[in-house]
């Protein structure tokens, strides 16, 4: 099981780092999300300024490892249109590491850009000790996991590459929206606190937000049972869809699944 997860992971990362141009804009995103993103909004913010790109930076954290887990889930989409998705299915592996493998790869490569941005941590007033270092990588861990199985769970159900990206913007956009990244869930209408109640993106920014500023909106044991409830729950769901195979009798005549 474990040597499966970790081929799954090696393969990965392998194809990640074979394609150059994401990567390297891969990880310049996070500096534009907290220094572009982050200096547009305090301009209309009555808190301006560093203190208030050190309020978001665990919301602008928790975007860069949302949007990059679940866009690297996109691989199975592709895979499944070439082909070689079938490949790996008929390898001599247990279909659990298959999926948790991915979820593990979409894991460390949104970690991977997520960490460029705790160096500059500093520039917004943000200083962390070893042991609120070590609190906050805990929690970027965590919330990446979530959100790559998030992916995962998702794209296992797609076999359009067209499709997928819209389906998983509409899902994940009002996720961050909803989860207090730029706005303190306290000071929001109550309909969105509710909202937010249901929101995993919230619970893992709340975590983040709690070890920055010492303030949660959650209670921090009800963020770590919901977050793990959802990796096993989604892990679950994905090992399930992957266990069924690719049926080739749902293709059509020009060999494309009818399924979107």
């Amino acid at each position: 099981m474990i040597r499966g997860i970790y081929a799954v992971v090696v393969l990965d990362l392998k194809r990640a780092w074979l394609d150059r141009a994401r990567l390297i804009t891969g990880l310049a995103q996070p500096l534009l999300y907290l220094f572009v993103l982050g200096a547009g909004l305090a301009g209309n913010s009555r808190v301006s300024g560093p203190a208030f790109q050190r309020a978001i930076f665990p919301g602008v954290m928790g975007l860069t490892l949302l949007f990059t887990s679940v866009f690297m889930a996109i691989s199975i989409v592709f895979d499944r249109q070439m082909g070689f998705l079938k490949a790996v299915l008929v390898a001599p592996l247990p279909r659990a590491a298959i999926a948790f493998g991915k979820i593990a790869s979409g894991a460390l490569q949104a970690l991977a850009q997520g960490l460029i941005l705790l160096p500059f941590a500093f520039l917004v007033g943000i200083h962390f000790g070893v042991v609120s270092g070590l609190m906050f990588l805990g929690t970027m861990i965590l919330a990446a996991v979530t959100f790559s199985a998030i992916g995962v769970a998702v794209a296992s159900l797609f076999t359009s590459t067209t499709v997928f990206p819209i389906v998983s913007n509409t899902i994940i956009l009002p996720m961050w929206f909803l989860s207090g990244s730029l706005y303190p869930l306290a000071m929001a209408p109550h309909w969105m606190q509710a909202a937010a109640h249901f929101d995993p993106v919230a619970y893992a920014v709340d975590l983040m937000r709690g070890v920055v500023l010492g303030v949660y909106f959650f209670p921090p044991a009800l963020s770590l049972g919901v977050l793990l409830t959802i990796i096993g729950l989604l892990g679950a769901a994905a090992v399930r869809v992957f266990n069924r195979g690719e049926d080739d009798s749902i293709l059509g005549p020009t060999g494309t699944r009818w399924r979107r």
